[in-house]
């Protein structure tokens, strides 16, 4: 089941790379911020709670898609692209298994503990 879960995530991920694609902004710029939603991650300076929720609003893909399309009905390319990014670098951490994360602490997801056999 694993596998197919991280199949499903390499479809949406490279899906994200394609939605891309057709925004028209150079092949670098989504190598220079692809992890820039890793920012997220400084919540956890101001403890586990804060730390889980700003990871998991910069890591959700329900929002990256609602930011997506808002920016297309709006006709705001900046808000698309940063909806393809969010949702492509999403897709790119849980197929390695760095999933929305629990109030618990960084290293407990929805996916399962990170650094253990299983997670």
């Amino acid at each position: 089941m694993k596998n197919i879960l991280k199949l499903e995530e390499l479809g949406m991920f490279l899906l994200g790379i394609f939605m891309f694609g057709l925004l028209g902004y150079p092949w670098w710029l989504f190598l220079v911020l692809i992890l820039a939603p890793d920012i997220g991650m400084i919540g956890y300076v101001f403890g586990n709670r804060t730390g889980a929720i700003l990871y998991n609003v910069f890591h959700h893909k329900g929002l990256a898609i609602l930011l997506y399309f808002v920016g297309m009905y709006f006709s705001l390319p900046l808000w698309q692209l940063g909806g393809v990014i969010l949702f492509s670098h999403a897709s790119l951490d849980r197929i390695f298994g760095y999933g929305l994360k629990y109030e618990k602490g960084f290293r407990y997801t929805h996916l399962g503990e990170i650094g253990t056999i299983d997670g």
